[in-house]
């Protein structure tokens, strides 16, 4: 299920990009870049459309995923 990001307050929004971020030691290239950034970048991601929050009741989890990953039905 896809849940909306602008359906979560600023602090869970916060909160979850930020686990997310330091779950997936994502590459960020040869410079290190501050969480803040790294938080900034994600949230830009779901505002445009390119990431989305993805909750699996399957697994009881939630997650950001790109939003290619995911097949959007008509």
């Amino acid at each position: 299920m896809i849940i909306p990001y602008q359906e979560l307050t600023e602090d869970t929004l916060n909160n979850l990009i930020e686990h997310f971020v330091l779950r997936e030691g994502t590459d960020y290239g040869e410079q290190e870049t501050e969480l803040a950034e790294k938080v900034r970048q994600v949230k830009q991601q779901l505002k445009l459309g390119e990431a989305i929050i993805l909750y699996s009741e399957l697994h009881d989890s939630i997650n950001i995923v790109p939003a290619t990953q995911v097949a959007h039905k008509p």
